[in-house]
């Protein structure tokens, strides 16, 4: 289901999903919900060394298995694979919001970024956990 709308819960789950790509070794370069008011939707956008390495196959799968491993665990995240777009560090997006903000490689924030530009990107709405 895609979301139109993010809540606290969103926040804190994006967060508990960083943590635990993060203790899986996934090298998540940067990470954030982002809005596209084009398609009136909220994705989880994250963007990993696998992506450029392995490719777009091997990034999901890692996802989709650190997902897995989680509700195993009993850890319920309010979202599922297809909230999720694995890019890479270098795409644009990810490379125009690197010049305006920068969040370190360990490091996990929480900032809104709306109604603005990063380079020549305009961004309706992003909450960055990270970004490189």
């Amino acid at each position: 289901m895609v979301k139109t709308t993010l809540v606290e819960r969103d926040f804190v789950d994006g967060e508990i999903l960083l943590r635990e790509l993060d203790s899986a070794h996934m090298k998540v370069h940067s990470a954030m919900w982002l809005y596209d008011s084009e398609v009136d939707y909220w994705k989880f956008i994250i963007a990993s060394e696998i992506r450029d390495a392995e490719g777009p196959k091997a990034a999901y799968t890692f996802v989709w298995n650190v997902l897995k491993q989680m509700e195993n665990a009993g850890i319920s995240v309010g979202f599922s694979l297809e909230n999720i777009s694995e890019v890479s560090p270098n795409d644009s997006l990810i490379k125009n919001l690197g010049t305006v903000q920068k969040i370190g490689s360990k490091d996990i924030s929480g900032i809104r970024f709306s109604r603005n530009r990063a380079g020549n990107i305009f961004i309706d709405d992003a909450y960055i956990y990270r970004i490189q």
